[in-house]
């Protein structure tokens, strides 16, 4: 049996594209590492504090480098692979010189996305660990602080506000892990039962519209299903959801624990704005990894959870975790009244 990607080869493919840096001596980079330990453990109190929850134990801090996040995430595409049995049927039922092709083709392909995305995340959950372990890049924490020039300490207490938050959500609400890795299944599953000429009618046809209506051609969605599109609303909206709480939970942080908070949004949010309106190579990455989109889950997220704030504060926005059932859709998240009129329907 032979796996539908060279993992190996993406590891040291990833590892040889991200980018060097930042420039410290040995001391200064343990005293980083030391100070995010200790954030993340503050940012415990403080996320607590503010949204009422806290992760059950076994739900780990972990600062790494660059490289160990691109061995995480290697180990976190397997382990998406391996619920996805189609992908190594497809595998094992091709020839030997296309299965060597092939793996390495997509080692390629992933290892340079995930050197390129090494240089632009501060941290990450690991939701499909067991347990869930959170994640915090040194190097590219410091390189950002470096390059906003604000305040160290505030800064890293602020993104660990951020990835608290973030294991705070996975290590409190007990099904949501198993939610989170139902709905991957579903979207995988989905992709086993479209016929790949029906797809390729729909994007003609979507092509030849959107030329007509001199609008730019929306191939992702044409080439989706009924069914992929409705699964993949739903993830939408639920790392909608994940991504705008953990926002807004690190900007409630109180200005006596993080004095220059509003400082540091405001430049994060011209950094954000800066980078999707570049150019070039970086630009076409951006493109090919869904990160504009990504940017507005944040957005929409946040907005979504301050609605609910203003109608009942925190504890309206923690009924969002009572149960699946509770979770919005994208269409829920983009109108938030939608979402407060089911939530009145299933209470009454």
């Amino acid at each position: 049996m032979t796996a539908p990607v060279d993992w190996s080869l993406a590891r040291r493919l990833g590892r040889r594209f991200a980018p060097s840096g930042p420039d410290l001596e040995l001391g200064q980079a343990r005293e980083v590492v030391a100070q995010l330990r200790d954030h993340a453990e503050e940012a415990r109190e403080q996320v607590f504090s503010i949204t009422g929850m806290h992760a059950e134990p076994g739900h780990s801090a972990v600062v790494v480098d660059r490289g160990e996040w691109i061995d995480s995430n290697v180990a976190a595409m397997a382990a998406v692979l391996a619920l996805w049995p189609a992908a190594q049927e497809r595998s094992d039922e091709a020839s030997a010189a296309v299965r060597a092709v092939g793996t390495r083709t997509s080692a390629v392909q992933l290892g340079a996305a995930l050197g390129w995305l090494s240089g632009k995340v501060l941290g990450q959950y690991e939701a499909l660990a067991d347990p869930g372990r959170l994640l915090l890049v040194a190097p590219t924490i410091v390189d950002v602080e470096r390059g906003l020039e604000v305040n160290e300490r505030d800064f890293r207490l602020w993104v660990c506000l951020h990835e608290e938050t973030h294991r705070v959500q996975f290590g409190a609400v007990p099904w949501l892990g198993d939610h989170f890795t139902g709905l991957i299944t579903r979207a995988l599953e989905t992709f086993d039962e479209s016929s790949f000429g029906d797809r390729l009618f729909a994007i003609i046809g979507e092509i030849f519209e959107a030329f007509v209506q001199r609008r730019t051609p929306d191939i992702i969605a044409a080439a989706q299903t009924e069914e992929q599109r409705a699964i993949l609303d739903e993830i939408t909206g639920l790392m909608s959801v994940l991504e705008g709480h953990a926002d807004v939970v690190m900007d409630e942080v109180d200005i006596s624990v993080v004095p220059t908070v509003a400082q540091i949004r405001n430049r994060f949010e011209g950094r954000r704005a800066s980078q999707a309106a570049v150019r070039g190579a970086d630009s076409l990455w951006r493109k090919a990894l869904g990160m504009d989109a990504k940017m507005a889950q944040y957005r929409e997220g946040a907005a979504f959870v301050r609605a609910l704030m203003d109608q009942g504060g925190m504890a309206m926005v923690n009924q969002v975790w009572q149960a699946p059932e509770n979770l919005p859709n994208i269409e829920e998240v983009r109108e938030p009244s939608l979402w407060l009129a089911r939530m009145r329907g299933i209470a009454a």
